[in-house]
């Protein structure tokens, strides 16, 4: 199964940010329940991501209204990311390896289509595996065989 499964809800947390936004909007953006922001260039493409660890280690530095700094100095410019062709078990070793709990799925021009949460791949590999199970057993027992 391929990251295009979890596209549609994917699409709806991805949440974008200029690289020149300020800390505070940042701030803003991630005290709605978005767990990371995805930052982008003016044209859309994809340099990086912040997450809200990012963002209180530069505002904590912050004296009065510093924290006008831009979310390009907070942000982790060393993403992983992934492609709607990509296989998800490929992608969960990836994210395991690095102890990630989201990935920004990227099109072939690096601009964000969605953000995949590990939750939902590990729901979607485990639903992959259980209907897997389902239909061996129902081999096994001559279901739908005769």
């Amino acid at each position: 199964m391929s990251v295009e499964a979890l596209l549609p809800t994917a699409r709806s947390r991805l949440v974008t940010l200029a690289d020149s936004a300020p800390l505070i909007r940042a701030a803003e953006l991630l005290r709605s329940g978005t767990d990371i922001l995805v930052v982008c260039n003016d044209d859309g493409v994809l340099l990086g991501v912040i997450t809200k660890t990012d963002v209180v280690s530069q505002i904590s530095q912050c004296q009065g209204s510093g924290c006008v700094k831009p979310v390009s100095l907070a942000m982790k410019c060393d993403v992983i990311s992934c492609r709607s062709g990509d296989s998800l078990a490929d992608l969960w070793v990836r994210m395991n390896e690095r102890g990630l709990k989201n990935v920004p799925i990227v099109d072939e021009n690096l601009r964000p289509l969605g953000i995949i949460n590990a939750r939902d791949l590990l729901q979607e590999l485990l639903k992959e595996s259980t209907d897997e199970e389902a239909m061996m057993r129902d081999y096994v027992m001559g279901v739908g065989y005769r």
